[in-house]
């Protein structure tokens, strides 16, 4: 299996990628890592490996790339001018059937645009979305999109993002009936916004879908659901709120351990619980964000990941591989979005008023259209 790693997205330079790269290469006797940067530089930093992880140096193959995508560029100007950069040449050789998925530590909105581009989206999904996974508290995770990609979003956006995460989780986590809700402001049927409600209301009468209606914020840590669904302004505000929040509880627990020496004795006794927990709470483990409904894989890290968290990363994209995830959303939500236009066409000919939205596609009228009317 080969993956397209872009090395220079990262805020902490090529290293984190490099070493990560590495770590996932020694987990994985059959991976085979592409870095795209800089060639000097690429082969200098695989020379300076850690002993350990000598060994698999062969399998880090450098594919030169002299430019590179700036954290603050804007994605037109990636677009215009970005093809001899690390992100379009890991995203080209992923469309040229080279690599199997790519993964990225660079600007969000570029990698976005570029990979539209370069790889299209499946079953007619205009818009793909980003999802990450949220641990629980019953030692589980829940799936939450989108995380920025789209930070304004209709209720057939959201629909959309309901129909891939359910996929996901149900082909990913080997979930039989994933758990699917909204996420809103309360629970009762008269809040939120338009679109939420409008949403909600095409989510109840759909029977493919194990859809619970709408969770407020503590249900996504809770264990209430499997997949939760908002719009990008609210799910990467909901993600960042809580990895910093993670990191506050585990820095308080330790500096209340290590407040006094008797505080410091009970530490040593629950240091095997400590640092069970911080595992447990350590964003770390759950970077690696999934940008679905691409017709490919790539998969976004934080651009602050250290090279254990990009070693996460890479391992989900390979777990993505071997499920075959982009082939299975084009099937799925290809028949579901068939029997949704189906349905909404019959429901406008006999004249009744549709009880959901009727998604794009279903009259020829797109989401702009509707805005204009």
């Amino acid at each position: 299996m080969l993956i397209a790693i872009d090395a220079m997205g990262g805020d902490l330079g090529p290293r984190p990628a490099i070493i990560g790269s590495a770590e996932a290469a020694s987990d994985d006797p059959d991976l085979v890592l592409r870095l795209f940067g800089p060639a000097e530089l690429l082969e200098d930093e695989i020379s300076r490996l850690p002993r350990q992880l000598a060994a698999v140096a062969s399998r880090l193959q450098v594919s030169d790339a002299p430019g590179m995508v700036w954290q603050s560029q804007r994605p037109s100007e990636a677009l215009r001018h970005g093809a001899d950069t690390s992100m379009a040449r890991m995203l080209g050789c992923i469309a040229d059937g080279d690599a199997e998925a790519g993964v990225s530590a660079g600007n969000t909105g570029a990698l976005m645009a570029l990979a539209r581009r370069a790889l299209g989206t499946v079953a007619g999904i205009p818009r793909p979305a980003i999802s990450t996974a949220i641990p629980t508290r019953d030692g589980g995770r829940c799936y939450l999109l989108d995380l920025g990609a789209n930070v304004e979003v209709s209720a057939a956006r959201l629909i959309d993002f309901a129909l891939m995460g359910e996929v996901m989780s149900r082909h990913v986590d080997g979930l039989e009936a994933p758990r699917v809700a909204l996420l809103n402001v309360g629970v009762e049927g008269t809040k939120g916004t338009g679109s939420v409600r409008e949403a909600d209301a095409w989510l109840r009468q759909h029977p493919g879908i194990a859809y619970l209606g709408y969770v407020e914020g503590d249900g996504i840590f809770s264990g209430a659901a499997d997949v939760v669904v908002c719009d990008g302004f609210v799910g990467n505000a909901v993600l960042k709120a809580s990895e910093g929040l993670a990191r506050l509880l585990v820095g308080r627990v330790q500096a209340t351990f290590e407040a006094h020496w008797g505080s410091r004795l009970v530490g040593l006794l629950a240091r095997p619980a400590l640092r069970r927990l911080k595992g447990e709470l350590d964003p770390v483990r759950y970077n690696g964000a999934s940008m679905l409904g691409l017709a490919g894989i790539v998969i976004k890290s934080h651009g602050s990941a250290d090279a254990m968290g990009f070693r996460f990363a890479v391992q989900r994209a390979v777990n993505e591989v071997s499920r075959d995830l982009p082939s299975r959303l084009a099937a799925e939500l290809d028949h579901r979005r068939s029997s949704v236009d189906s349905a909404a066409v019959g429901r406008v000919e006999s004249g009744s008023r549709p009880e959901g939205p009727i998604l794009p596609g279903a009259t020829g009228i797109d989401d702009s259209q509707q805005a204009q009317r």
